[in-house]
């Protein structure tokens, strides 16, 4: 595996200055921004996620006002007491993307939401406490008590609320592969703790920088 020298130097080469790179290099919100998020809008954000898996994004996002508005602004407290038929209603609805097992998604995230409010006060307190030295961790916490969380889905929610982690797209696993560190998407424990382990290192050479910038340099060097 090459050293972090090697990463910044590459992407030094490919946009011909450090201000040039920084600019193309994404910026994670501080713990302090990601605990005064509102839990309504995390909920809000895990949805549009959920949604946007397998789907165009521009055609989620042009929806998201009416998703707003049948869910109550995904105020948790609220979403949580919708019925199975009560759901069932809004599949005639027709603002909305009709898919029975993402709209079932929300209130089961609600109730995510709140335990984790309950125990920590809110649930951005989870989200912005989390280490990013182990933010697979996270990745696999998120899975495991969510719903729809899984495969991508948990790191590019995070990246949408804005919480530093790296994401494995296709050209940061190219990247990854390259260094001989995975050969396919990391979803074994094993592999998620190559990659976690690798991160580290760069993040620990850089003096701090951020997984995602990272994330998005690696990806930089075999997207052209």
């Amino acid at each position: 595996m090459r050293d972090y020298k090697w990463l910044n130097e590459y992407c030094l080469n490919r946009f011909g200055s450090a201000a040039e790179l920084e600019a193309h290099l994404p910026v994670p919100k501080t713990p302090a921004q990601l605990r005064k998020i509102s839990d309504d809008r995390y909920l809000s954000t895990m949805a549009l996620r959920v949604f946007r898996a397998g789907l165009k994004h521009s055609l989620v996002d042009a929806k998201w006002p009416a998703f707003e508005e049948v869910f109550f602004k995904f105020d948790p407290e609220k979403v949580v007491l919708m019925s199975a038929e009560h759901l069932e209603r809004l599949m005639q609805d027709a603002r909305i993307i009709r898919h029975l097992g993402k709209l079932k998604s929300v209130p089961r995230n609600a109730q995510f939401i709140l335990d984790v409010a309950h125990e920590k006060g809110s649930f951005g307190a989870l989200i912005a406490e989390w280490p990013v030295t182990d933010i697979v961790g996270l990745w696999t916490y998120l899975k495991k008590h969510g719903h729809q969380l899984g495969g991508l889905s948990a790191p590019r929610f995070l990246r949408m609320v804005g919480k530093d982690t790296f994401v494995p797209s296709y050209d940061v696993v190219a990247a990854l592969s390259a260094q001989k560190i995975v050969d396919k998407v990391p979803s074994s424990l094993r592999d998620l703790a190559s990659v976690q382990n690798a991160f580290n290192q760069w993040h620990e050479e850089s003096g701090g920088r951020p997984m995602s910038q990272i994330s998005m340099m690696l990806a930089y060097t075999v997207n052209h």
